[in-house]
C-alpha cells in the first residue's frame, strides 16, 4: 500500500483516539468535579418533580447527551423512575438539566 492509503486509513482513527475521546473525558470529569465541590449549595428537592407523577415528560441531562421521554412513575431521594416505550428507567436527579411536560 502507498502512503496515501495509510494516511486515509489511520489518520481518522488517530484523531478519534487521541483528540476527540480525551476531550470528552475531560469535559465529563470537570462536570463531576463541579458537582462534588458544591458544598454550600442546597440540593434540589424532589417536591417539584413529585407533582408531575403520572404525567408524560421529556427529561434531558444536557451535556451528558441523554434525553428520555416517558411517564414519571416514582420519585425517591435522588432517583426518578420513568416508564418509557423500552421499559422502566431510573435517572439520577442531580444530573437533570430540564424537564418538559408533554400534553397528552
Amino acid at each position: 500500500m502507498n502512503a496515501a492509503t495509510w494516511i486515509a486509513i489511520y489518520m481518522p482513527i488517530f484523531i478519534l483516539l487521541f483528540i476527540v475521546l480525551p476531550q470528552q473525558r475531560t469535559i465529563r470529569n470537570s462536570v463531576f468535579l463541579k458537582i462534588r465541590r458544591r458544598k454550600g449549595v442546597i440540593d434540589m428537592t424532589n417536591e417539584m418533580i413529585k407533582k408531575y407523577i403520572g404525567r408524560n415528560c421529556h427529561i434531558s441531562t444536557g451535556s451528558f447527551g441523554i434525553s428520555i421521554e416517558g411517564e414519571i412513575i416514582e420519585v425517591n431521594e435522588k432517583w426518578i423512575e420513568v416508564r418509557t416505550k423500552k421499559g422502566s428507567q431510573l435517572i439520577n436527579s442531580e444530573f437533570i438539566q430540564n424537564i418538559k411536560i408533554r400534553s397528552n
